[in-house]
């Protein structure tokens, strides 16, 4: 059996047994495939869940209640060793699509489609699933809904795609050479802006990007921030504002980083910190310091990134800073 075989059917196997469980299910459907002392971790407000139990009451009891006939529709599935400290992990990233049939976090139901963006990382040990982060997009399920509580994105926001090529689906695992030449050149583009942000610069030439990334780089970014096509594009629409809007930018690591085939992935807990001055977001600059949940995927198509799928916890980053997304939306729209 190939190196990642049975933690790739393990995780498969409980998508599927998840997509098919009933609200009430949930429970016997973790008990089947996570550990006894499984952590759970994702976006604000879930944050941190330990146990079946209260997993199963913070997330996906109340998300199948809502969102019916839910369906995991996955664009990227790879697995790899943890640069960390060597597990084995399982990343899947794309949408949950359902019905929006009754109200969640203070959302009001739409009983039409909703996509949920999500990337979750699973670690495999002895059989089960023993760690989480799932990490999906509530702001844009909040503007599907038609609710969106942020000033207007500098990028676009849609159902974004998989990869250009159509080939992130890993179910066989890829040479062992491939992952490592993805992860290295993934590692070389976050030193290159590590190094920015201890110099204290506020600002990127092209050129530094341009060491990683193609020309016809597409970033496909959180709602609240959308996404950008061409790395012109990307600095004008995202990075510039978010090097501009924020000071005193830490990288805190990474929980997981791992890389299979022509694809990498990683999250933090939190990957960053930072201090808003104004702008970012539109918002106004409260110099309240706030640490930054996010995940990265990256596609590599030759020797440069090519794509990246990129979520951030913006919902907990506003918390840290005095303005709760949800319990402002559902006392005005939702009371």
């Amino acid at each position: 059996m190939s190196k990642f075989q049975q933690a790739k059917r393990v995780v498969r196997e409980y998508f599927d047994a998840m997509e098919r469980a009933a609200p009430d299910a949930v429970v016997s459907v973790l008990n089947d495939y996570v550990s006894e002392d499984y952590v759970w971790q994702g976006v604000y407000p879930f944050r941190e869940q330990t146990g079946i139990t209260a997993v199963a009451n913070a997330f996906w009891t109340p998300l199948l209640q809502s969102m019916t006939r839910l369906q995991r529709r996955q664009d990227i599935f790879i697995a790899g060793n943890n640069e960390m400290n060597g597990e084995q992990w399982v990343m899947s990233m794309g949408h949950f699509m359902g019905l929006f049939d009754k109200d969640w976090l203070g959302i009001r139901a739409t009983r039409k489609m909703v996509n949920i963006r999500y990337a979750e990382f699973n670690c495999v040990e002895n059989g089960k699933i023993t760690k989480t982060g799932l990490f999906i997009d509530l702001l844009g399920v909040m503007e599907q809904a038609g609710c969106y509580p942020l000033p207007p994105s500098t990028g676009r926001h849609f159902v974004y795609p998989g990869p250009r090529d159509h080939n992130g689906l890993l179910f066989d695992d890829a040479p062992e050479e491939q992952g490592a030449e993805t992860l290295a050149l993934v590692n070389q583009m976050v030193d290159d802006l590590s190094a920015l942000n201890e110099s204290g610069s506020m600002s990127c030439p092209p050129e530094v990007l341009e060491k990683s990334w193609c020309k016809d780089m597409v970033w496909y970014g959180p709602c609240g921030i959308g996404a950008s096509y061409t790395i012109p594009r990307y600095q004008q629409q995202h990075q510039l504002p978010f090097r501009n809007n924020l000071k005193d930018k830490q990288f805190n690591g990474h929980v997981c980083r791992f890389a299979e085939g022509n694809f990498a992935c990683f999250f933090g807990w939190p990957n960053l910190s930072n201090t808003p001055i104004g702008g970012f977001l539109g918002m106004p600059g409260g110099e309240i310091r706030a640490d930054m949940q996010v995940v990265d995927v990256y596609y590599r198509k030759g020797d440069k990134l090519s794509e990246n799928w990129v979520l951030i916890d913006i919902p907990y980053w506003l918390k840290q800073q005095g303005l709760d997304v949800f319990e402002r939306t559902q006392q005005i729209m939702n009371p």
